[in-house]
């Protein structure tokens, strides 16, 4: 399923195997959150810009148009017409972000649907049972996101019940995936680490799952509002605890620098809505750092975004032609700027993969780490 193939410190290059096809990894996921990529990019665009693992998500899939309609329709694979991997997160964090009524239990959590108020409950066992008709390849199991900060004693709390969680999600994942009718019988169940940035209780958190019947595991809860050198402390105290052998995965980061650092602790696995957001919104990823399509100096640019980038934008389109289409308010800039952001990302994983195999990783790191954020 997983193998390290090398690693560079605390750097791994890796090869995760799932039922629709084997990734390369370090990876970054292009996150299509209702089975598509805001900005009009279909999966057929994916596979031009490289992406290796789509994801979508659990809540909004369950609420429109039905996680019952999908399965219905043969799966996600199928509704949205993509043959590769796919992740679907547990819904755990829209629960908590989105939902502005709720209330935690043991038993799950009660909310009212962002689009139209109606009531749902939604637990581990509902998250795997939405899942499970989705099919996915990889499914994350049902936890609670809690703000930064957060106090210690509601932290400690949380984590425990998050734990317990677990449990049940991998008590009702394994009797889901042995149903004679199940879409994907061979979907991977991840567990989440949690603890917010409390180092003790990441680590005790990540000591109690490690031993659990997990896939791989991730390091949730982070990237939502503390600074960004304590997300990386808290990554740097829990990555020795994490099993070797099975896919790390940092939910929810970020932006390139983001990645780079992440990886050079220990992580595989990559997701963000930063690159289409930022690229609706005129923000474009270069090798020599970030720029501002809106800005004037771009109105008779006659350049592409870049001219050292091989996406199809870049070698069809000038900064010019893309700036008045962003002004004009064309559906079009939308769909070619998120094009382009999304191709870098997948390219910056394949530098860095190729990086971590020729051994010059950390010359890389040096070298772009603090670059790529900056605007020009």
């Amino acid at each position: 399923m997983f193998e390290v193939i090398k690693t560079d410190g605390h750097a791994r290059r890796g090869v995760f195997t799932c039922a629709h096809g084997t990734v390369q990894t370090p990876v970054f996921m292009n996150v299509g959150t209702q089975a598509a990529i805001k900005g009009g990019v279909s999966a057929l665009d994916l596979k031009e810009l490289g992406c290796q693992i789509e994801l979508s998500n659990t809540y909004h899939l369950h609420v429109r148009p039905g996680d019952d309609v999908v399965r219905t329709m043969g799966g996600l694979h199928a509704f949205m017409h993509w043959d590769g991997p796919i992740l679907t997160d547990s819904g755990g964090f829209q629960v908590f972000s989105l939902a502005k009524l709720r209330q935690i239990k043991e038993e799950g959590v009660t909310f009212a649907s962002h689009v139209d108020g109606r009531k749902i409950f939604m637990g581990p066992e509902e998250s795997m049972r939405i899942q499970s008709n989705l099919g996915s390849d990889i499914a994350m199991a049902f936890d609670e996101c809690v703000e930064n900060p957060a106090r210690y004693e509601y932290a400690k709390a949380s984590v425990e019940r998050t734990t317990r969680w677990l449990e049940r999600c991998i008590r009702e994942h394994k009797r889901l995936n042995a149903l004679p009718d199940t879409v994907n019988p061979a979907q991977m169940l991840f567990g989440i680490n949690q603890g917010c940035t409390y180092p003790d209780l990441r680590i005790w958190h990540m000591k109690q799952i490690a031993d659990m019947d997990c896939d791989g595991f991730a390091v949730g809860g982070l990237a939502v509002g503390e600074p960004t050198e304590v997300m990386y402390e808290i990554l740097d105290a829990v990555e020795p605890y994490m099993p070797h052998n099975k896919p790390r995965y940092l939910m929810g980061v970020g932006t390139p620098s983001n990645i780079i650092e992440g990886v050079a602790r220990g992580i595989d696995f990559f997701d963000c809505v930063m690159p289409a957001r930022n690229a609706r919104h005129g923000k474009l990823y270069t090798w020599k750092g970030a720029i501002n399509l809106k800005n004037e100096k771009y109105k008779t640019d006659d350049s592409p975004i870049d001219d050292t980038c091989g996406c199809p934008v870049c070698k069809n389109f000038s900064k010019a032609y893309l700036r008045h289409l962003m002004k004009a308010e064309e559906v079009l800039a939308l769909r070619l700027c998120v094009m382009h952001n999304l191709y870098f990302y997948n390219m910056l994983m394949q530098r860095i993969r190729d990086a971590l195999e020729d051994g010059t990783f950390q010359a890389f790191r040096r070298a772009y780490s603090g670059v790529l954020d900056q605007r020009i």
